[in-house]
């Protein structure tokens, strides 16, 4: 969760831009909330470098702030925004050129990537004190390299700076899902917390200080957005710790009405996404800011297990129901999102929901109160998502035993289905484990460290079809699995 320069200020990006926008964020109750990383983009190095290979810092752009600091540093924004109780998050490129030399604004820059530096580049980003690196793929998908190749190199790169400075790189990767990336993302290079993202961006940078023909005629629309959602979902592949990237938030930009506010923020929340703003933070409307700080939506964004929704049902064409398993025995996220240009009324089918009857309470998160389960017709307006916690009786689980940390002949005939991974880890550490299925599953878990004699619990979606799954990774034992009947 944080907030990202490159929607609102694509490569124009400076110092003074940045610290306004970590103050917004100090400051309008979206650090209370749990926002956190102020992530600078594209654009803050001009990709010069000095004969030792080192990354030359415009001093202009990036100049001092405090008393003693040198101009050029990048530590010194760095510094700032940790002295506000934030993460700093820093950008690159897979490849030897970034995205600056297809530019959406400001000058057309080249070598701006970290190609043939890795090492050098991400320990210096850790020393400079950033928390968070985002990696492009222009410069990759230019010389036309592997993903899973390039990307693992660098969680390689990422995992020494960590054991030179101590500090941990949370690694965004931004490949636009070319590659499939959901199949390799899940642990690339063991790195235990990686999101990648799943498509193109929204849209192109509405920067509102420009006005050039190109920028004023940018208008966001429900179609950017349902793309965005609906190319990013690839359920089986996000678990604890590894999640599918929709692209950063345009949430009070150009375009967006209440309604597509509160689409954009229940589809991300209900996806358990990045919740990485691209908007300008100081030029949001209350009714942006309290969406994006509602504490009922963000319980479901955080929930443990971080599952993707299940479309459950589409009662007529273009009214969809989507819905989340939850940690919790019973409980469910519902959005069911309008994507038609009139108003629907539905009901709910319960036992499409993979629960037992009526749940015993319902709650319309954006009114923030309980609705009564016996009378939930639900009015969704054009364009506009209806967001909705129920709480029920599971129906019965089919389990099964483990057989050498593997499971045979699992059915999951009906659709996607949700599953519970009961495990042991006797490590003091996250393990990475690797799930492989005859029915084409491969993806990664993580298993965060059990006490004792204790098991934990991670939640997992199933693909459709009869499947065995077999898992890798000391010194983790899998017992059991509970598939949900859905």
């Amino acid at each position: 969760m944080g907030w990202n320069s490159w929607n609102s200020f694509a490569n124009i990006v400076n110092s003074q831009i940045v610290q306004q926008q970590a103050k917004a964020m100090a400051s309008n109750g979206m650090k209370e909330a749990g926002y956190e990383y102020v992530v600078i983009d594209e654009g803050w190095w001009l990709g010069e470098r000095d004969s030792a290979g080192n990354i030359v810092v415009n001093p202009k752009q990036w100049p001092a702030i405090q008393p003693g600091q040198k101009d050029g540093d990048m530590a010194n924004i760095a510094s700032y925004i940790h002295s506000l109780g934030l993460k700093a998050g820093i950008y690159t490129d897979a490849g030897r050129d970034g995205c600056s030399m297809y530019p959406d604004s400001g000058p057309k820059l080249f070598n701006a990537g970290s190609e043939g530096h890795y090492d050098q580049d991400f320990l210096q980003f850790s020393k400079w004190g950033f928390d968070y690196v985002k990696v492009d793929w222009c410069g990759g998908a230019k010389e036309r390299r592997s993903g899973a190749i390039q990307y693992a190199q660098i969680a390689h790169a990422i995992q020494n700076a960590e054991k030179t400075t101590g500090r941990k790189l949370f690694f965004s990767i931004c490949e636009w899902g070319s590659q499939n990336p959901w199949y390799w993302g899940p642990g690339v290079g063991d790195v235990e917390s990686t999101i990648w993202r799943t498509g193109g961006d929204i849209i192109p940078p509405i920067v509102e200080s420009l006005h050039d023909p190109e920028h004023d005629k940018r208008v966001i629309t429900a179609r950017n957005l349902l793309d965005s959602f609906d190319t990013g979902m690839h359920p089986e592949a996000q678990h604890t710790g590894y999640f599918n990237d929709l692209d950063m938030m345009v949430m009070g930009m150009r375009g967006m009405t209440e309604a597509l506010d509160r689409t954009h923020m229940g589809l991300w929340a209900i996806s358990s996404a990045p919740l990485m703003i691209g908007s300008d933070l100081t030029r949001l409307s209350p009714s942006t800011l309290s969406l994006l700080t509602n504490r009922e939506a963000l319980a479901i964004h955080h929930d443990p297990f971080g599952l993707q929704p299940i479309k459950v049902d589409e009662t007529t064409p273009g009214v969809q129901i989507w819905v989340k398993p939850m940690a919790i025995a019973g409980r469910r996220a519902i959005g069911i999102l309008n994507r038609t240009d009139t108003s629907a009324q539905i009901r709910i089918d319960w036992e499409k929901l993979g629960l037992k009857g009526a749940p015993r309470s319902l709650r319309d998160v954006w009114n923030g109160r309980d609705v009564d389960v016996t009378h939930a017709a639900v009015s969704v307006p054009a364009h506009d998502l209806v967001l909705m916690l129920a709480d029920g009786e599971d129906k019965l689980a089919a389990e099964y035993s483990a057989n050498n940390d593997s499971f045979a002949g699992i059915q999951a005939t009906g659709g996607p289905t949700f599953a519970r991974l009961e495990y042991a880890n006797r490590s003091s550490h996250v393990v990475v484990t690797r799930v492989k299925s005859t029915s084409g599953l491969f993806t990664a878990v993580a298993l965060p460290p059990t006490t004792g004699s204790d098991t934990g619990t991670i939640g997992l979606i199933l693909p459709r079809g009869t499947a065995d799954l077999s898992f890798e990774g000391r010194p983790v034992t899998v017992s059991r699995l509970k598939v949900q009947a859905w």
